[in-house]
């Protein structure tokens, strides 16, 4: 007989269990943790309901007994804000059965969907229509759009057609009480007092759980252009994306930075794969696209003639096919799969002003390699809205003992060039519970005010995800 949880037997679980419980514990262990296995707790139970009005159900039934709930997605978020405490008080509302499309409005260029959505369900499903939902990134396949929506995911896309949040027409949430915020609307224009779903969007399920939104399609490219130019220098890659902005406007999608150890890390992994032209200092994956009666690649080539000539670029390629163009994003793909398999590593999610990218990442890496001059620095990321990713390997042989001291002290490091250049501990990736004690140190105290005013409007009893983002009313680990 299988295992079961010693809590299965509680009243709040059997009041629970008719919305999807997870009783036996080697099923329940996905839900307590995230895919990187850096943060993992224990839930007092797993729910997973099949529709917004079983999640509010579940919503009251733990309000009226004051348990604290844990909104849940693809279990991909970096920075532990769907994993549950370890103290066992939590109880985890999984979205992953509802997955249904609502609908698509073809005309309008929209679309509604459940929060328990894969994201890649959603773009086929806008294709399916000959649509385009923008929002593309490296856990496409398995994270949630509910939870796209929590966080205010970014992404590939995020310079042309911006972060989660600019593709949100409406949303539908339930509230800490079990309340529902019925806000599915597409109206592209509705300036009728507070635009209130945007309290939700990026809150990390601080204030309501998202159960559904009306999203913002687009017409579908028709044409794709992907190249891989080598640059000269990071402060090259800088001045090659203002002259890409200017010669090709909003039809630049993505501007991916990888210096030449990136590349060399992703070869690692994607062994099939090859230096496409001679070794560079740094790498630029750029890609551009349209549709309509516009003629892209002429508005391509004229570009790279342009910054050859200014010396920006040493050499390049233009993917002749998509499985070429897919082979390019492989090697950004690959960077990421790489790192894991080197093991624990520093994760950050930075941001800057673009035109100080390059100080950032030369002091920086100056600063981490005096500390630790056999670690490995890695700066790459969305260079055109100026999120860069800047990890850290750790030493070959380091001690897991000191693993955890020596990455403290190389995200103290980040941090600090960060706070010199005005920039933001976090891009996309949010606050959750990692990052909480840096977020709090940093922000303004009348912004702080004004956040924990708002949570305590919508979540007075700090039931819904406490100790994200804000610290929690409770003590973690008390009951």
């Amino acid at each position: 007989m299988a295992q079961t949880s010693a809590t299965a037997s509680d009243e709040l679980a059997i009041g629970l269990s008719s919305f999807g419980l997870v009783e036996e514990v080697a099923e329940r262990a996905r839900y307590e943790q995230d895919w990187s296995g850096d943060h993992v707790g224990r839930a007092r139970a797993v729910a997973r309901p099949r529709s917004t009005a079983e999640v509010q159900e579940v919503v009251r039934r733990c309000a009226a007994m004051h348990v604290p709930v844990i909104p849940q997605g693809g279990h991909t978020g970096l920075v532990g804000g769907g994993t549950p405490a370890d103290s066992g008080r939590e109880v985890v509302v999984s979205l992953e059965r509802m997955n249904r499309i609502r609908g698509i409005d073809a005309a309008g260029f929209s679309m509604v969907a459940e929060a328990g959505c894969i994201l890649a369900a959603v773009q086929d499903a806008a294709r399916a229509h000959d649509l385009y939902f923008p929002l593309s990134l490296s856990a496409e396949g398995s994270c949630q759009i509910g939870g796209n929506i929590a966080t205010n995911a970014g992404g590939i896309n995020v310079l042309r057609y911006g972060m989660t949040r600019e593709l949100v027409l409406g949303l539908e949430v339930v509230l800490p009480d079990g309340r529902l915020f019925e806000g599915l609307g597409g109206l592209r224009k509705d300036n009728t007092g507070y635009d209130l779903k945007q309290l939700f969007i990026g809150a990390e399920g601080t204030l309501g759980i998202v159960t559904a939104a009306s999203l913002k399609l687009h017409p579908r490219p028709t044409q794709v252009e992907t190249a891989l130019l080598g640059l000269p220098s990071l402060t090259s890659a800088v001045e090659l994306f203002a002259q890409a902005r200017r010669d090709m406007g909003d039809l630049l999608s993505a501007f991916e930075l990888m210096p030449r150890a990136c590349i060399e890390l992703a070869l690692e992994v994607a062994t099939d794969l090859h230096d496409p032209f001679d070794p560079a200092p740094v790498y630029i994956l750029l890609e551009a696209a349209t549709g309509g009666l516009i003629e892209l690649r002429p508005i391509l080539e004229r570009f790279l003639e342009r910054a050859v000539e200014a010396g920006h670029v040493l050499d390049g390629v233009v993917a002749a096919s998509t499985a070429q163009a897919r082979d390019f994003w492989r090697l950004r793909e690959g960077l990421i799969e790489a790192q894991v398999r080197r093991g624990r590593h520093l994760r950050t999610d930075v941001s800057i002003p673009i035109s100080v990218i390059p100080a950032f990442i030369e002091r920086t890496e100056a600063a981490l390699l005096a500390s630790a001059p056999d670690c490995l620095p890695l700066a790459y990321g969305h260079l055109g809205d100026g999120n860069i990713h800047l990890n850290v390997v750790p030493p070959k042989g380091m001690v897991p003992e000191r693993i955890d001291g020596f990455l403290q002290h190389c995200e103290a490091i980040v941090f600090a060039e960060i706070d010199r250049l005005g920039g933001s501990i976090s891009a996309e990736h949010g606050i959750g519970t990692k990052k909480r004690a840096a977020f709090l140190a940093r922000k303004p105290a009348l912004q702080l005010d004004l956040m924990r005013r708002i949570k305590q409007a919508l979540d007075p009893d700090d039931l819904m995800n406490p100790g994200r983002i804000l610290e929690p009313a409770m003590p973690e680990g008390s009951s």
